[in-house]
């Protein structure tokens, strides 16, 4: 299939090239020419242990020959097993699955205003920040501050608002304004340029929300599961939500989705107020456990760290010597690349290279390897990285 093909079947919503991905292996992926590509992109942050894993294999066959679909009007087994595992390992109480990222900030902004209105019918704002991303869909995207995604699609969803990241003053004043029923944030912006949150500000947001009955939301659907190398990004700061919710690396490459929430904001949530076809299939479970019970393992979390570390020192030593680089931002294996040129063409370079990176925001290029990735994977990367900034 060549680009041609992709244009003559497909909606235009991607810019993709190339030959057909067509395997996957441990860090890389192999196209149908042959080519092998270091994978520091991990399907947006999706492939956590990286492709084909064994057990993730050996559990896909296990479930797929017993049973795929039955609804959500039944239970099972791998269900019950990973909402344990998550309420385990987390702050919650309760939790709710459906299919990805978007649909669980959907999820958690309709559990947020029916909790909300207890206290007043007037009591249905949402709060989210610059820069910030959360999910294409009508909700979702009313939440997503960044204009260009609204293009096209106004009206946007009324009772949204957004404020500056990090500054609490401008916040405050926002939040003073009218009665809300959530606030909404990545702990790390991810999409929208690499932007951790300063603590100070996280901890009176935190503050604010309880004094307020405001239901506080972290969208951990691409900086959580061991991605910055603790379990959930907001153990960095030691301050919890009352929703969380998430995605991507978490039905080991199947979809899904979940939202995490304490008992106090779901109290109210009714048969048939919300509901999924797909969302928390036994397929998608039965991975999801394969992956929790992985990263939460012995020395996996850590080995997250070290190799993090390693890879923001090694981008540091190329920002000494590269002009072109900015600053290096993130926390563990989610670190951003801010350039004053071209973000894209370097991305292209890098991947005619053999390595696969992919660009956010604000000029910035995202290195999200899958979590697996070793000191050697990484100074192949940098190598052909510094390749691609010489050029």
């Amino acid at each position: 299939m060549t680009k041609s093909d992709y244009n003559k079947y497909f909606v235009n919503t991607f810019s993709r090239s190339g030959s057909p991905i067509v395997k996957g292996k441990g860090m890389y992926l192999i196209d149908a020419s042959g080519k092998k590509f270091l994978d520091f992109g991990a399907g947006i942050a999706v492939s956590a242990l990286g492709h084909a894993d064994s057990l993730i294999v050996k559990e896909l066959k296990k479930q797929g020959s017993n049973l795929l679909h039955i609804s959500n009007l039944y239970i099972t087994p791998s269900q019950i097993e990973l909402a344990r595992l998550l309420i385990k390992h987390s702050f919650g109480d309760k939790v709710f699955f459906c299919n990805s990222g978007t649909e669980a900030n959907e999820g958690a902004i309709k559990f947020a205003r029916k909790w909300a209105r207890q206290y007043s019918d007037k009591k249905y704002h949402i709060l989210s920040f610059s820069d910030c991303f959360h999910g294409r869909t009508y909700g979702a995207l009313s939440a997503t501050s960044q204009e260009h995604y609204h293009h096209g699609f106004e009206p946007m969803v009324p009772g949204f608002h957004y404020a500056p990241w990090n500054n609490l003053k401008a916040t405050r004043t926002i939040l003073d304004q009218h009665e809300f029923a959530a606030i909404i944030l990545e702990p790390l912006q991810a999409e929208g340029g690499v932007n951790v949150v300063d603590g100070e500000f996280l901890r009176s947001l935190r503050d604010y929300a309880r004094e307020h009955h405001i239901c506080l939301i972290f969208d951990e659907v691409q900086c959580g599961m061991g991605r910055t190398g603790k379990l959930w990004c907001y153990e960095h700061f030691g301050i919890a939500p009352d929703m969380m919710t998430l995605a991507k690396p978490l039905g080991g490459g199947i979809p899904l989705g979940a939202i995490v929430c304490r008992d106090a904001v779901v109290e109210g949530v009714m048969p048939g107020d919300h509901g999924t076809t797909f969302g928390g299939n036994p397929l998608a479970c039965a991975l999801g456990c394969v992956v929790l019970g992985q990263i939460t393992g012995k020395g996996f979390l850590k080995n997250v760290r070290d190799t993090g570390k390693y890879l923001f020192q090694e981008l540091t030593a190329l920002k000494k010597k590269f002009p072109v680089i900015e600053e290096i931002r993130g926390l563990g294996l989610l670190l951003g690349v801010r350039v004053s040129g071209d973000a894209a063409g370097i991305v292209a370079k890098c991947k005619e290279s053999g390595l696969l990176l992919i660009k956010a925001e604000h000029n910035t290029i995202r290195f999200l390897p899958p979590l697996i990735v070793t000191r050697k994977d990484i100074d192949r990367a940098v190598k052909i990285f510094e390749k691609a900034l010489s050029q």
